[in-house]
C-alpha cells in the first residue's frame, strides 16, 4: 500500500499573520525600504530625542491623570483624608487634585512626573532649538521644519501654562489673574476676548473646564501632529551631520536605523524616563496642599511661573506702569507694550532662517552643519537673544532676588530694565570676538600644527615648543567651512552714464550681508600655498 505525503510545510502562524498584513498594508516593503536609513551619531543629537521622550510621558501620565480629575469649579466641602483642609470650601478641581495626591495610589508620583515631564520638554526644546540655531541646521531645505519646532516649544508654553492653572490653587489662579489682566491690555478686542474665555467677569465659573480642554485635547492633538510632521521632514530630508571624512551634502555617514539606531533609541527613552521618575520622587514640585484653594482676594507670597514664561512676566514687571487715554479708552502701555515685544522676539525666532537666506543670498541646500566659530555673527546674535532671556527670567523673579539677595527691589528692577538694552550687545561684541579668536586659533593649527608641550633647545640656543602635525581628517574639519563674500550692490552708473536707482531693500541687504561677511567678521582660510611653505619650511617645527 502506497501513501502521498504532501512536502510542503504549514508556515508558523506568525509569519502568516505577517504574510496576511504584508498583503493588504505592504509593511514589509516599506520596512524594507526605510528601516536601513543611515543616521549620523552625535551627543549633541540626543537633545531632539529628550524632548520626544518627555513629550511621550507627558502624554502617557497625563492619560493616567484625566481618569482621576474633574474639571469643575462648583464649590464643595472638602472632607478627604488631607487634614489641614478638611471641611474648607474648594472648588471640585482643586478637591480631585488634593485627591489625587494623597488618595489615589501612585497619583502624588503621576503628578510630579507629569510636571517634571513638561519642564524636561521645553527646556529640551530650548536647547535643541539653540543646537540647531547655532551650526545652521535651519538651512534649505529645513526652514518649514524649523518654524515646526517653533511651534511645538511655543505651544508647549500655553499647554503648560493651561496644565498648570487646572488645579485651581492660590498660585495657579493668581497665574490666571495676571494672564486675564494681559487680555485686558490688549485694545479694543481684549475685554471681549476675556469675557469669552472666562464666561463671564472673572474668574467666571467655567475657566477650568474650558483650559481643560484645551490642555488635554486641541493643544497637545495639535502638537502631536507637529511631532510626527517634523520626524517624517526628518527622515525625508535626511539627518544633518557635522563635517568631517567622507561627508559631504550627498551622503551620510552612521549607523542604520534598525538595529542599532532603535536600540540605543529605547534605551536612551528609559534613561530619560527613568531620570524623570527620580528627579519626580526626590523632588517636589507643585505642591497644592501648601498654598490653598484660589480666591480672588488673595494672592500667593513669591508667586512665580515656570521659567519658560518668565521671559514674558519679566518684561511686564520691569516695563514702567504707563498708561494713556486715547478716544475715550484707557490704554495700558506697561502691560500692552511687553507683550508687543514678546511677540516680536518670538516673530523674529520663527522667521530667521528666512532672514538669514535673504541677507546672504544662500539657496542652496545643505547637510553639512556649521562649526558655531565659523559663523561669528549668527552665533553671536543668538548668544545675545539669550543674554536677553536670562535678564528678563531675572526681572521674572525681581522679588525673589530682592529677598534672597538683600537687593532693593527697585535696584533689581533697574538692573534688568538696563540690562534688557545694554546686555544683549556686550554679549553679540564679546561672543563675535571669541568666534574670531577661534578661528585664528584654528588657522594657526592648520598651519603650523597642534602644540604639543615640548619643549626643544636649538644649538644656536632658541627655545622653541614641538608642533605636532594634524592629521587629514583634523585638517578637513577645521578648513571645511564655506567662506561667503558680502553681496554687493554693483556699480550704480551704467556703462552710458546712466545713474541706476538702487531700491531701500538692496542698500539694507547689502549692510547686512557686510555685516554678516565682511573683513571684520571672518578669518580666511589658509591656503594650500601657504600651507605647503609653511610645512616645507624654516616655520614649522
Amino acid at each position: 500500500m502506497s501513501t502521498s505525503t504532501d512536502d510542503r510545510r504549514k508556515a508558523p502562524a506568525g509569519e502568516r499573520v505577517a504574510d496576511w498584513a504584508d498583503g493588504r498594508l505592504g509593511i514589509y516593503g516599506l520596512a524594507k525600504a526605510n528601516m536601513r536609513k543611515i543616521f549620523p551619531d552625535h551627543w549633541s543629537f540626543m537633545l531632539g530625542e529628550i524632548c520626544l521622550y518627555s513629550f511621550i510621558i507627558i502624554i502617557l501620565t497625563g492619560v493616567y491623570l484625566t481618569l482621576f480629575f474633574h474639571p469643575s469649579m462648583n464649590e464643595i466641602e472638602y472632607h478627604g483624608s488631607y487634614v489641614p483642609m478638611q471641611g474648607q470650601l474648594m472648588s471640585e478641581a482643586y478637591a480631585s487634585t488634593l485627591d489625587i495626591s494623597f488618595d489615589v495610589r501612585g497619583g502624588l508620583l503621576i503628578r510630579q512626573i507629569h510636571h517634571w515631564a513638561a519642564i524636561i520638554f521645553l527646556a529640551g526644546m530650548f536647547v535643541h532649538m539653540m543646537r540647531v540655531f547655532f551650526t545652521g541646521a535651519f538651512r534649505k531645505p529645513r526652514e518649514i521644519n524649523w518654524l515646526f519646532g517653533f511651534l511645538l516649544f511655543v505651544l508647549g508654553m500655553f499647554t503648560g501654562f493651561t496644565g498648570y492653572s487646572l488645579p485651581d490653587d492660590l498660585l495657579s489662579g493668581t497665574g490666571v489673574r495676571f494672564t486675564q489682566g494681559a487680555i485686558l491690555a490688549t485694545p479694543i478686542v481684549g475685554t471681549y476676548i476675556s469675557m469669552f474665555l472666562f464666561g463671564g467677569e472673572f474668574p467666571g465659573g467655567d475657566f477650568v473646564a474650558r483650559f481643560y480642554s484645551i490642555h488635554i485635547l486641541l493643544l497637545p492633538g495639535i502638537m502631536l501632529g507637529l511631532v510626527v510632521g517634523h520626524l517624517i521632514l526628518v527622515f525625508y530630508h535626511k539627518h544633518t551631520q557635522f563635517a568631517g571624512a567622507g561627508r559631504s551634502d550627498k551622503n551620510v555617514v552612521g549607523m542604520p536605523l534598525l538595529p542599532v539606531y532603535m536600540a540605543k533609541a529605547g534605551g536612551f527613552f528609559f534613561l530619560v524616563f527613568g531620570f524623570t521618575s527620580a528627579l519626580a520622587a526626590v523632588a517636589t514640585i507643585n505642591p497644592i496642599w501648601n498654598l490653598g484653594p484660589y480666591r480672588s482676594d488673595l494672592v500667593s507670597t513669591g508667586a512665580q511661573p515656570d521659567w519658560y514664561m518668565g521671559f514674558a512676566e519679566g518684561l511686564i514687571r520691569a516695563m514702567p506702569g504707563w498708561e494713556i487715554n486715547f478716544a475715550g479708552h484707557t490704554l495700558v502701555l506697561g502691560v500692552f507694550i511687553p507683550l508687543v515685544l514678546f511677540g516680536l522676539f518670538l516673530g523674529v525666532i520663527a522667521l530667521y532662517p528666512f532672514i538669514e537666506s535673504w541677507i546672504t543670498g544662500d539657496k542652496r541646500e545643505h547637510h553639512i552643519l556649521d562649526r558655531p566659530r565659523n559663523a561669528p555673527t549668527r552665533t553671536a546674535f543668538g548668544v545675545a537673544w539669550i543674554t536677553a532671556y536670562m535678564i528678563m527670567l531675572i526681572g521674572g523673579g525681581n522679588d525673589i532676588v530682592a529677598t534672597h539677595f538683600h537687593l532693593s527691589i527697585n535696584a533689581v528692577t533697574w538692573f534688568v530694565r538696563i540690562g534688557f538694552f545694554v546686555g544683549p550687545v556686550i554679549a553679540f561684541v564679546v561672543t563675535k570676538r571669541i568666534c574670531l579668536g577661534l578661528q585664528r586659533r584654528d588657522k594657526d593649527k592648520v598651519l603650523h600644527g597642534r602644540e604639543s608641550g615640548i619643549i626643544k633647545r636649538l644649538p644656536h640656543g632658541e627655545f622653541i615648543e614641538v608642533h605636532e602635525p594634524l592629521s587629514q581628517e583634523q585638517l578637513h574639519v577645521l578648513t571645511a567651512h564655506e567662506q561667503y563674500q558680502p553681496a554687493e550692490i554693483g556699480p550704480t552708473v551704467d556703462e552710458n552714464g546712466v545713474e541706476r536707482k538702487v531700491k531701500a531693500p538692496q542698500k539694507l541687504r547689502a549692510k547686512l550681508s557686510e555685516a554678516y561677511y565682511g573683513e571684520d567678521s571672518q578669518i580666511p582660510k589658509p591656503t594650500a600655498e601657504e600651507y605647503r611653505e609653511i610645512t616645507s619650511g624654516h616655520g614649522h617645527h
